[in-house]
């Protein structure tokens, strides 16, 4: 070893889904939304200023905190914003998770928790699911450094109730606790009614995947004004300008059509549901998703098989292969009503 590699920082790097470009594919690997965001955000991109663009962004994101904050009733002293809400729950390992004691997170979950743990030093424990990838609640009752749970959960779809969060918080009232609902929209309940009632509990989402803006990374956390304060100092002792101009103006746009947001969200649950009777006929067995995507395992035929059969005709799924317990199931974003037959055709005639 070179004398300066012993004081580099080694961690093994999330991997994110990949990102083809390929003329007329159909991408369905990293639950994206197939429609476009609202039409409010055109009409922005339109009329954007880009004279602003010489100057820094307002560095408390006061519109789009303010927006959100309306939208959600709550004061505006308890909503944070960052660059998507990997990195509003990045800033948040690093504000709130800093005793000796570990974090405890599912063994099967969104991997970037762990990631960050890692790169930031920061203990960990990882409770096994149950055998039909459920969070055993018991298990985050002992004495730990904090908990985050992604509510439903990625790569599964699962989603639980609030009373099981709630039960959680009542039993860690000690710690922080993170619940990431980056999919909550599509057919889970929010843990934000909780946040009056455990000033512990910070809740995140992103613009991501229901409001259809991936591309833009917008994130925020919602929680008590004192954790709000707290993950605020940690940003601005690290990056005081996280938030570009244009993020802020189109963020703000995005969340006035509510309209718009529900009738995407209908249209893309429907859609879900369709899928999951077509899969079916063709012998997956599916999880309980509540999110834009289906967790799925074939009675016969192998994931790595369909993976690469996919591939072929240029529709992409995910396969999490490094992971032996889901190393068999594919995770389907649910994209159009005529790019879901084009993947319902293509494994027909696989399978059949």
């Amino acid at each position: 070893m070179r004398a300066w590699e012993k004081n580099c920082r080694r961690v093994e790097p999330y991997v994110p889904g990949e990102q083809p470009n390929i003329e007329g594919m159909i991408k369905l690997n990293t639950n994206e939304n197939p429609y476009p965001p609202a039409p409010g955000v055109l009409q922005a991109i339109q009329d954007f200023n880009v004279d602003k663009l010489r100057l820094y962004p307002d560095d408390k994101s006061t519109m789009l905190v303010e927006s959100l904050a309306e939208y959600y009733k709550v004061d505006k002293e308890q909503v944070f914003v960052g660059v998507g809400s990997d990195d509003v729950l990045g800033m948040a390992f690093l504000s709130f998770f800093n005793s000796d004691k570990p974090i405890l997170f599912p063994d099967i979950t969104y991997s970037f928790y762990e990631v960050w743990a890692n790169l930031y030093k920061i203990p960990y424990e990882m409770p096994a699911l149950d055998e039909d990838f459920r969070i055993k609640k018991e298990d985050y009752y002992k004495e730990n450094g904090g908990i985050i749970l992604a509510n439903p959960n990625a790569p599964t779809g699962i989603c639980e109730d609030l009373t099981f969060i709630e039960d959680i918080l009542q039993h860690n009232q000690d710690v922080i606790v993170i619940v990431d609902e980056a999919y909550i929209d599509f057919g889970g309940k929010s843990a934000l009614e909780l946040i009056d009632r455990y000033e512990n509990l910070l809740v995140v989402q992103t613009f991501s995947k229901a409001r259809s803006m991936a591309g833009m990374r917008i994130g925020y956390a919602i929680g008590n004004k004192e954790l709000i304060k707290i993950i605020n100092d940690v940003k601005y002792s690290y990056n005081s300008y996280t938030m570009n101009q244009t993020s802020l103006y189109y963020g703000v746009e995005a969340v006035k059509d509510d309209a718009y947001f529900r009738e995407n969200l209908a249209k893309i649950v429907e859609e879900r549901e369709r899928t999951v009777v077509e899969l079916e006929k063709l012998g997956f067995t599916c999880t309980d998703s509540k999110t834009n995507f289906l967790f799925v395992k074939h009675s016969t035929v192998s994931a790595g098989d369909l993976l690469a059969m996919l591939r072929e005709k240029n529709i992409f799924v995910r396969r999490f292969a490094n992971s032996p317990r889901i190393s068999n199931y594919l995770r389907i974003s649910i994209g159009t009503k005529e790019e879901m037959d084009s993947l319902f055709a293509a494994l027909k005639e696989y399978i059949e």
